[in-house]
């Protein structure tokens, strides 16, 4: 039975891939940030779930929770992410808040991913995929949500660097775009429903070679640009 790591499973896309994971007859292990959240998850998702609590943000807990699994990964999944301060355009920037979207979306997906690299390593077919987005596509010029296009495009960067550095142990690192999603993040007028995205963004994992290292892909498949 493969294992995945999922972070933030608690609502959005998080919980949809890890209701189509657990479908497809995966053990998860879903990381939210409260025993309170913990229990409320394990109650929804039932068997093959496993919650892990630890905020992305606090590498400290994130070593521990990795320190005290004991089993192999086969996936892990960078799904926590938020879409930043109301004010984050060129000329009114919430820099604090600026500073904590880095935090989440650019700087946990490493950190967790340095924490649980050993479990990936262990499984002899880890894989690493981190949500990403089509809005840090360095062909936009928009201004709009610049936070969170930064900390997405840095973190697209980071797993370049991190997908060259994982080629000898042979575990494939990509990007994965979902589009905009009808989730609390992205509202009900979004284009794509979370459980068709989570079902093609574990398809894509499935089928991820080593071939595939450091590129982004949108949820179904197709290739993005950087």
């Amino acid at each position: 039975m493969p294992s995945c790591l999922i972070t933030a499973v608690n609502r959005g896309i998080g919980y949809e891939l890890a209701r189509a994971a657990l479908s497809g007859g995966w053990t998860v292990y879903g990381s939210v940030r409260s025993e309170t959240l913990a229990s409320e998850a394990a109650g929804r998702f039932g068997t093959g779930f496993q919650p892990l609590v630890f905020d992305v943000t606090n590498h400290a807990a994130v070593h521990e929770a990795a320190a005290d699994l004991a089993a192999p990964l086969d996936l892990l999944i960078n799904n926590a992410g938020i879409i930043g301060p109301e004010r984050q355009s060129a000329l009114d920037m919430d820099f604090d808040s600026f500073a904590q979207t880095l935090a989440i979306n650019t700087l946990a997906p490493l950190a967790v991913s340095q924490a649980f690299l050993p479990h990936l390593r262990r499984s002899g077919a880890g894989r690493i995929l981190t949500v990403s987005s089509q809005m840090a596509w360095m062909g936009y010029r928009k201004s709009d949500r610049l936070a969170y296009r930064a900390s997405k495009a840095a973190v697209n960067k980071v797993m370049q660097g991190l997908a060259t550095d994982l080629e000898a142990d042979g575990i494939p690192v990509v990007l994965v775009d979902p589009g905009w999603v009808r989730t609390d993040m992205g509202g009900p007028e979004a284009d794509h429903d979370a459980a068709d995205v989570a079902r093609g963004t574990l398809e894509l994992a499935d089928r991820l070679s080593l071939a595939d290292t450091g590129r982004f892909f949108k949820w179904n498949g197709e290739e993005r640009p950087f």
